[in-house]
């Protein structure tokens, strides 16, 4: 019992991985406190935590800010062209099912397919009733693409009662649909569009990158600005303009939602991200693009490496966030997977995700030009090493889903664990999802039909990694008690 009293096992794990000098292409984009605001980075040691400080006089308070939160609120709004900017210390997360819940309870939305499981959550704790849409997919890569608004305007013609439109841009491989045609499409129906803009907190400090969510029309986007903006992890902002979502209602759901106790640590160094954004934002993107195209022309020549690029785009409404390097692996004959556990085990090279075909790595403001290099030239290494026969081409997703119940209601209902073999024909009580594409076979509420079950049934014979069930291997899952 002594042994595990003074055992500090994640603790450990932090010293021990920052021991290995790794190079950083993942988020927090501050790339382990290089890329932090200065003003921050200068508190080490002790007086770091003399910040972490609670709702003193003097500090305003995140739930009814009027003094210096309201005023670090009211600067974000203007650089980010909004009317009205939060501060969020559950990460983008809070923002977005605080949108969802602010809509009120019971409405239909239309939510892109590959939306994030914090939507699930908003679903749920509103009882909304999703549409999904499904977003197009890029081929070699297997990766989802966004939405055109010629399928917006299908799905809302064929639900003129919807509340809202919520889409993912840009997606995390980077790319960015045509939000303007799309909001635009929205906005003639009269509903809001709401952008889980997670990974966009810099589009708008650089002319080379996408333009963002306030730019092209949406009511709402959330943004975690900890990703690529230089704010500590689980920071977040979320942004409102025009009149179509209610702000007394999303500070009302915000208030139900965040913590009472939000970390003043968080929100100074959102204060401080937009501060340095704000005086140095295009200087320092910059950086970042010339650190990506290099990175980007040392790759290109690489035998059996393929980079997602503009030219892989369906159309000149789309457009692509370079910062964000989408690696295809399947010629060496490894999947993603194998590619990253190499990169971290041989080179100390961290990457942000894998998924069967591809690496991606983020470029962002703590990324340096050394580990760049480490990058190029363990690719380099792997590429020219690994020579096996590339990799088959995944079963395909099953694009048609039976709806039987509410999100809400099948993650209420009773339910079981069964055998995959005994879910067939029953209601599924969670989500699965295989990277690539990322867009759900199974959502709580949805039939496992005879498609859906085939598909689950090559996914475990493959070994496929899924998102989002309890048992992961597949053997089995788990389903609504009828």
């Amino acid at each position: 019992m002594p042994g595990f009293l003074n055992d500090t096992p994640l603790y450990a794990a932090l010293i021990q991985h920052g021991r290995q000098n790794p190079a950083s292409f993942h988020v927090p984009g501050h790339g382990q406190g290089k890329g932090l605001p200065p003003e921050l980075a200068g508190f080490t040691g002790q007086a770091l935590y003399t910040l972490d400080l609670t709702e003193l006089p003097g500090l305003d308070d995140l739930h009814n800010p009027i003094g210096p939160l309201a005023g670090a609120q009211n600067l974000a709004a203007k650089i980010y062209g909004a009317d009205k900017s939060f501060f969020l210390v559950n990460g983008t997360t809070v923002g977005i099912q605080a949108l969802i819940t602010a809509l009120g309870q019971q409405k239909k939305i239309i939510v892109s397919r590959n939306a994030h499981r914090s939507v699930l959550g908003g679903l749920v704790i509103a009882g909304a009733d999703p549409v999904y849409i499904l977003p197009d997919t890029i081929p070699h890569f297997e990766i989802d693409c966004g939405l055109t608004s010629a399928i917006v305007q299908q799905a809302l013609a064929d639900n003129p009662n919807a509340a809202a439109l919520l889409v993912v841009r840009p997606n995390y491989y980077g790319i960015a649909d045509d939000l303007e045609g799309i909001a635009g499409v929205a906005h003639q129906s009269g509903i809001p569009i709401l952008v889980d803009e997670a990974h966009g907190a810099h589009l708008r400090f650089h002319g080379g990158l996408p333009e963002d969510a306030m730019n092209s029309g949406a009511d709402a986007a959330v943004q975690s600005t900890h990703k690529l903006g230089g704010s500590l992890g689980q920071s977040s902002m979320l942004h409102l303009q025009g009149s179509l979502m209610d702000t007394d209602s999303v500070t009302a759901a915000l208030r139900l939602l965040q913590t009472t106790s939000p970390s003043y640590l968080l929100m100074a160094s959102l204060d401080l991200a937009r501060y340095r954004l704000a005086l140095q934002g295009s200087e320092m993107m910059e950086k970042v693009f010339c650190l990506t195209h290099s990175v980007r022309e040392r790759l290109a020549g690489c035998k059996n490496l393929h980079i997602l690029t503009a030219d892989c785009l369906p159309g000149e409404n789309w457009s692509l966030d370079s910062t964000k390097l989408v690696i295809s692996v399947r010629n060496l004959g490894l999947t993603g997977y194998q590619v990253n556990e190499l990169l971290a085990r041989r080179y100390r090279v961290f990457l942000e995700m894998a998924d069967f075909y591809n690496v991606v790595a983020f470029l962002s403001l703590g990324t340096t030009e050394e580990d760049c290099d480490r990058l190029v030239a363990a690719l380099q290494d792997i590429a020219s090493r690994e020579k096996l026969p590339a990799l088959s081409r995944l079963p395909a997703v099953p694009l048609l889903h039976k709806t039987a119940m509410k999100p809400r209601d099948a993650w209420f209902a009773p339910a079981e664990r069964v055998l995959l073999g005994e879910g067939r024909g029953k209601i599924s009580a969670e989500t699965v999802a295989v990277y690539p594409p990322g867009i759900p076979v199974l959502n709580p509420g949805e039939v496992i039909t005879d498609e859906i079950y085939e598909y689950l049934l090559d996914v475990r014979r493959w070994g496929l990694s899924c998102q989002g069930p309890a048992d992961p291997t597949l053997k089995t899952i788990k389903v609504v008690l009828e």
